[in-house]
């Protein structure tokens, strides 16, 4: 049979549609999703389950046979407010299907029919192309095309390539990142519960807002608009003052328990950002922003549906914990789309020793000469893929502190990171580690036992791309039995635009710093906020300042040879960096392409996401004009 497709009631489309997010990774609990139905009113819940890592660990969980698939947390989630997600006529639309989204769609299925609520559940298909990418490494013994390739961005780093005995059996998972169109044909035919798999982190929100106003494919602004404000919402309390880096100014009890984030969405696609009252956190222009700037890379922002400019983007607080996101400019979406790869990486381990400070530096050179010169005799340094020992001078996982006061002032300690394809090597690193144990430096100690080196398997990321119209995505509408009642395929967009390079400048008229008086040392972040995070091998990091006048002293100082400085002992000659600015908001964004290694879960860094060097760049010391009104330091 063919379902009628529905549209919202008239008076819907005439208000914006409100948005609540419940989810922004895997370990966000069930509850969330409750109290972002319950506290108030909204259209739509929607969460955000899944990384990039997480298909991997489902595929390996379903072949261990102690998965299904889907992510628990997102049933625990549905189960815990399905009552008054039936009471309400609440739409929802997750991603946490995971590889199994039919398996998840089915739980929910039951739930419906146990309490006889008067709801419809569909799934999404299309992601998957497991079987797609092990045909074609099985046939022509190469995965697709690399993802920044596509970029075409001269002078572009080169992220590390798949390991060259990769066979088609390895491969754990592979799944395109899908965009909103079947999640809208769902909604169209009725569908209250959507799961998906790996559709695009602000696709539900796309797909909510595009159905709810009943826009066109080619809708560009306004999808792009829904696209910025998907982006805005997906990781949860990011926006709501997690994650926040002001928030030192404010009362700590603030951040305890944060509401999660509401997005109202309006009919030309602009949305304001705000959250239940009552709840924890906040939503100010600084929180947004910082969110904003997050995961970005550059001025343009793709999704399979619509590609976002953001030259132009405002933020501006427009009532307590409301803030309007405007600016934003589409334009048709890339014929490609993202395709990420998983396979058997191999095995890691880490050992962190400690040393109390004095000769410290020395102390950690004498214990990787004896373990390297070990390793060596043993014929075993060659087996480690990678093998680093995180100490002074490059690598010094913190200093010392001069005439301490307590022994754990005077305490730091060296990482030792290894990767190898086979778990012997590290299990042997382990016995020789033991057989030196009583050769150590002075004062050697540790913080834990043995059984931290003990190898784990891991994954390796390769984002790769593949053509919009090679994809097969689909809703499927359960009936009460379970099965698939009716079936609509999404089709592919109406009109690409074809990539072009990558934007990346310093500032085309910068004033002379001097011209802003005199100057004092101290730490940026005294007078900046920013974030900063992951996009596979790369870090994103934006940051901004709050006046106009800072504003062109910062812009005109943040150059990419300022920046590449601030780096420090972490810069490399073959990474890469863009810059760009966003004028409107007082900030700079840039991308450092390569310096997470393969990304995810085999990046060697301590930081594998990216998470901390934002901060890191604001705690250097530079010199800001001393007119400009600063934060005190803080420790």
């Amino acid at each position: 049979m063919t379902l009628i497709e529905q549209q919202p009631q008239v008076e819907q489309s005439r208000r914006p549609v409100r948005i609540a997010n419940c989810s922004g990774a895997q370990y966000d609990p069930g509850r969330q999703m409750q109290k972002q139905a319950s506290l108030g009113e909204v259209d739509f819940l929607t969460g955000d389950w899944l990384a990039e890592n997480n298909l991997a660990q489902e595929a390996a969980a379903m072949s261990s046979g102690t998965g299904e698939g889907f992510k628990i947390k997102t049933w625990d989630a549905l189960r815990q407010s399905m009552d008054v997600i039936a009471e309400k006529r609440i739409k929802v639309v997750v991603n946490g299907g995971g590889l199994n989204p039919k398996a998840l769609a089915w739980r929910c299925q039951e739930l419906i029919n146990k309490n006889n609520y008067n709801l419809k559940v569909a799934f999404v298909s299309g992601d998957d192309r497991l079987s797609h990418v092990s045909a074609s490494l099985k046939d022509h013994g190469s995965l697709p095309q690399h993802f920044h390739d596509d970029v075409k961005n001269a002078g572009l780093a080169k992220t590390k390539e798949a390991r060259s005995d990769l066979k088609d059996s390895d491969i754990l998972a592979s799944n395109a990142y899908l965009g909103a169109r079947a999640i809208v044909k769902a909604l169209k035919n009725g569908a209250d519960i959507t799961i998906c798999g790996r559709v695009a982190d602000a696709s539900p929100v796309v797909a909510a807002s595009w159905w709810w106003h009943g826009w066109s494919d080619q809708d560009y602004n306004r999808l792009a608009g829904a696209l910025i404000a998907g982006h805005l919402v997906e990781c949860s309390a990011y926006v709501t003052g997690s994650n926040f880096s002001g928030f030192h100014r404010f009362d700590l009890d603030t951040f305890v328990d944060v509401g999660f984030p509401i997005v109202e969405v309006t009919e030309d696609g602009t949305c304001i950002i705000t959250k239940h009252e009552g709840t924890n956190g906040m939503v100010t222009e600084d929180t947004v922003r910082c969110q904003l700037l997050y995961e970005i890379q550059g001025s343009s922002y793709l999704n399979s549906d619509v590609k976002a400019i953001l030259d132009d983007v405002e933020v501006y607080e427009v009532g307590k914990d409301r803030v309007k996101v405007s600016g934003v400019v589409g334009r048709p979406p890339p014929p490609t789309t993202k395709l990420a790869i998983f396979y058997a990486g191999g095995f890691e381990a880490q050992i962190l020793v400690n040393a109390a400070g004095y000769a410290t530096s020395k102390k950690f050179t004498l214990f990787e000469k004896q373990i390297r010169i070990a390793l060596s005799k043993a014929s075993l340094l060659e087996s480690f893929t990678e093998l680093e020992f995180q100490v002074s001078p490059r690598f010094s996982i913190g200093m010392p502190q001069p005439n301490p006061a307590s022994q754990l002032q005077s305490t730091t300690y060296c990482r030792v990171y290894m990767q190898s394809m086979s778990r012997e090597p590290i299990v042997a690193l382990s016995q020789i580690f033991d057989d030196e144990i009583m050769q150590h430096y002075s004062g050697w100690h540790m913080s834990a036992d043995l059984r931290t080196m003990a190898p784990k398997s891991f994954y390796a990321y390769y984002p790769a791309i593949m053509s919009q119209d090679d994809l097969d995505e689909a809703a499927h509408l359960l009936d009460q039995n379970g099965s698939i009642a009716d079936s609509f395929r999404s089709g592919h967009p109406s009109k690409y635009e074809v990539l072009e390079k990558r934007p990346s400048y310093d500032s085309a008229n910068p004033l002379p710093l001097d011209l802003f008086g005199p100057t004092t040392a101290m730490r940026l972040g005294n007078l900046v906020l920013g974030r900063s995070g992951d996009k596979g091998p790369n870090i994103n990091c934006g940051l901004f300042v709050h006046h106009p006048d800072t504003w062109e002293w910062f812009r005109s100082f943040m150059t990419l040879n300022t920046f590449t400085g601030l780096i420090g002992a972490d810069w490399k000659d073959d990474y890469h960096i863009e810059r760009v600015e966003f004028p409107k908001i007082y900030a700079v964004h840039f991308v450092i392409y390569g310096i997470l290694g393969r990304g995810v879960s085999s990046s060697k860094l301590l930081d594998n996401r990216g998470k901390g060097f934002a901060d890191y760049i604001r705690d250097k010391h530079v010199y800001i004009p001393d007119k400009f009104p600063t934060w005190s330091d803080v420790n």
